[in-house]
């Protein structure tokens, strides 16, 4: 696992992965299919691996987190950075933030908590807490419109508190959208991930100019959506769009099934890596959404193993 400090060069070598976790049927870490599914995207050249949502972080327990993470750091590549999450409660950052530091992860995810469970005032000071146990910047994850007032978010990276934001509000339209306009306005652009998939991407760069972006379809098909980054990083905006249609009937599933339980069973049905059960309050694909699931993941994995 890369240790030291994640740079904006890091961040745009490679699209940043976010990969479900394989659990044994009791829940616990299944530690083969995991290297197997690690090994799947860094064959391809990901070298960026986010532990989030699509992992299920959020329900994984505290008593088992460290060896979680210890798992990670030990099977990823020495040039691969590797984020855990924390959070999205208090009492979970205030656990796991040494974890995170004793293991030498070069920052944590903070995971965004629920509309209305917080203030910004309150945010920040999380956030702060957690910067100072880690004694690095951490990545704020913006999931929800206005989540926090442009003005704060600015000063916390102006403070070292913040070195980067998760982009992660949808809209009907990509290219219309104040908030993110709001952030670009007190932060460097760079610092900005686009944090939702391939489907915003393109407009993503070509109209706010980010640099960086988040995949869980990745998981399922790493060189194409690599391919994606390095069209956009060449300007060839038509090859990027040609690639970006590949991924829409898995992302589809995932906005009408639910992102991590899509991913988590995709890299399953396609035949990837055996991922096993989804951890509560999460449950895997039933019935028609497992069917259509499995026939996007497969018809993604063809177009993988042909690219």
């Amino acid at each position: 696992m890369k240790t030291a400090p994640v740079t904006f060069a890091h961040l745009a070598a490679s699209v940043i992965a976010v990969p479900p976790l394989a659990q044994t049927a009791e829940f616990g870490l299944a530690r083969e299919q995991n290297i197997a599914l690690i090994d799947h995207l860094q064959a391809a050249g990901v070298r960026s691996l986010m532990y989030g949502g699509n992992a299920n972080f959020y329900n994984i327990p505290v008593s088992t987190y460290a060896d979680t993470l210890e798992f990670l750091a030990e099977n990823t590549a020495p040039d691969c950075w590797v984020i855990p999450a924390v959070g999205p409660d208090f009492g979970r950052i205030v656990d796991q933030a040494p974890v995170v530091r004793d293991l030498n992860f070069p920052m944590a995810m903070a995971l965004p908590a629920a509309k209305g469970s917080y203030t910004d005032a309150g945010m920040a000071t999380a956030l702060r807490h957690l910067s100072d146990k880690l004694a690095a910047p951490v990545l704020m994850y913006a999931k929800h419109d206005g989540c926090m007032d442009p003005k704060l978010a600015g000063q916390l990276v102006e403070d070292g508190v913040v070195a980067y934001v998760k982009y992660a509000v949808v809209r009907a339209d990509a290219k219309a959208d104040d908030f993110l306009r709001a952030l670009m306005d007190v932060m460097d652009k760079r610092r900005i991930i686009s944090g939702i998939g391939e489907r915003p991407v393109i407009d993503h760069f070509t109209t706010f100019g980010l640099t960086s972006f988040t995949s869980g379809s990745i998981a399922v098909a790493p060189r194409l959506s690599m391919a994606i980054l390095r069209a956009l990083q060449a300007g060839d905006l038509k090859r990027a769009a040609e690639l970006r249609e590949t991924f829409i009937p898995l992302e589809d599933c995932r906005d009408t099934f639910g992102p991590a339980r899509t991913i988590h069973d995709a890299v399953t049905l396609a035949g990837v890596a055996d991922m096993g059960p989804v951890a509560p309050l999460q449950s895997n694909l039933v019935g028609e959404q497992r069917h259509r699931t499995a026939a996007a993941a497969a018809e993604l994995y063809a177009l993988e193993r042909a690219a």
